[in-house]
C-alpha cells in the first residue's frame, strides 16, 4: 500500500509472480527445431504421436512441450500445419527430370498454348524428314517437308534416302521458286539436328546452300520435337488425310506414282482446305501466304536490321 500511495505501482508490476523471459521449463532450441521439422514432414501427427516418435529417436519432450512449440509458431491446429507445408513446398526450388518436364508440357495448358512466332510470310520456314514406310521392290521411302510457319503453306516431296542432297533439292526446286514468284525472301529455316540438315558449315551441303541463299539456320533442342511443332502437326495431317487413306485405296509400285497422288492432295491442302491452325481463322494456306507477304516498308526495316547486325559482327 505504501508503494501505491507513493506512486510506485510500476515496481509492483515487476514483482508479479512467474518467470521473467522464457520459461525455464521451455524445451531447448535444438528440440524445438526437431519438433518443427517433424511437423513439416508429418503435419497430421498429434502432440502425443510426436512425443512418442521423438522418444524413439532418443529425445525427451512431453506432449505439452510439443504443443507449446506449435503455439509459439502458430501451428496449433492441423490446418495451420498443413498450410505451412503447402507454403514451404511452393517456395522450394526443384529440378525436373526430362520425363517430368514432358508430362508437364503434355497436361499443362500454359505449355500447350506456346506457339512459334512468325510475324509474316517467309520469316520462318520449318523443315523436317519423315519416314513414310517401305515400298515393295523400292525400299524405304522418306518425306522431305517444308512449311511456312506464318501461312502454313507446305511443300513435300518423296525420296528413297534422306541424304542432305534431298533436303537441298526440295528447298531449291520447290520452296524457293514459290517465294521468288511472289518477290519474297526466306529469312530463317528451322530444323532438327538431323544429319541431312546439320554439319560443318564449311562442308555440309545443306549448310552451304543456306549460306549461299543468305538464309539463317536455327535448330531445335535435342529430343524436343515439340520445338518444331508446326511441321510435326503437318506430318500427322498427311498421315491421317492422305497416306493412311491412299495406302488402302491405291496399289503403288513406284515413288513417282506416290508423288503424283501426293501432289494432287497438296494442291487441295494449300489452295482449297480451310486451315484450323492458330491465327489462320479458317483461311487456306495460299490465302494466308499472300496476306502475310511483308510490305515494302517491312522489307526495308528487315534489310536495315540485317545491315546493322553485319556491321556489329564485323
Amino acid at each position: 500500500m505504501r508503494r501505491l500511495s507513493n506512486g510506485r505501482s510500476a515496481e509492483l508490476i515487476d514483482r508479479l509472480p512467474g518467470a521473467r523471459g522464457p520459461h525455464p521449463n521451455r524445451v531447448s532450441a535444438e528440440i524445438e527445431a526437431v519438433v518443427l521439422d517433424h511437423a513439416l514432414v508429418h503435419p497430421c501427427h498429434g502432440a502425443v504421436r510426436v512425443e512418442q516418435e521423438l522418444r524413439l529417436k532418443g529425445l525427451q519432450v512431453s506432449a505439452g512441450g510439443v504443443r507449446g512449440v506449435w503455439q509459439r509458431h502458430g501451428l496449433l491446429t492441423k490446418h495451420e500445419r498443413l498450410l505451412r507445408l503447402e507454403k514451404t513446398t511452393a517456395e522450394r526450388t526443384i529440378e525436373l527430370s526430362e520425363e517430368q518436364t514432358r508430362l508437364l508440357e503434355r497436361f499443362s495448358p500454359e505449355f500447350r498454348e506456346r506457339h512459334i512466332e512468325a510475324p509474316h510470310t517467309g520469316s520462318l520456314v520449318a523443315v523436317d524428314t519423315f519416314f513414310v514406310g517401305s515400298l515393295k521392290g523400292v525400299g524405304k521411302i522418306y518425306l522431305q517437308t517444308a512449311i511456312d510457319c506464318h501461312s502454313r503453306f507446305a511443300w513435300v516431296r518423296l525420296y528413297t534416302s534422306k541424304l542432305p542432297v534431298t533436303a537441298v533439292h526440295l528447298m531449291n526446286n520447290d520452296v524457293l521458286p514459290t517465294f521468288e514468284a511472289h518477290d519474297a525472301k526466306i529469312e530463317t529455316v528451322l530444323s532438327d539436328n538431323g544429319r541431312e540438315f546439320c554439319g560443318r558449315p564449311d562442308q555440309h551441303p545443306y549448310e552451304l546452300f543456306l549460306q549461299l541463299k543468305d538464309i539463317a539456320h536455327r535448330t531445335t533442342r535435342v529430343k524436343r520435337p515439340q520445338s518444331n511443332g508446326i511441321v510435326e502437326r503437318l506430318h500427322r495431317t498427311l498421315l491421317d488425310e492422305h497416306f493412311r487413306v491412299e495406302g488402302r485405296r491405291t496399289w503403288f509400285e513406284t515413288v513417282d506414282e506416290m508423288q503424283t497422288v501426293l501432289d494432287d492432295y497438296l494442291v487441295g491442302y494449300n489452295q482449297r482446305r480451310p486451315h484450323q491452325g492458330r491465327g489462320m481463322n479458317g483461311r487456306t494456306p495460299a490465302t494466308a501466304f499472300v496476306d502475310g507477304l511483308p510490305t515494302s516498308q517491312q522489307k526495308k526495316d528487315s534489310k536495315k536490321a540485317e545491315q546493322q547486325t553485319t556491321q556489329k559482327a564485323a
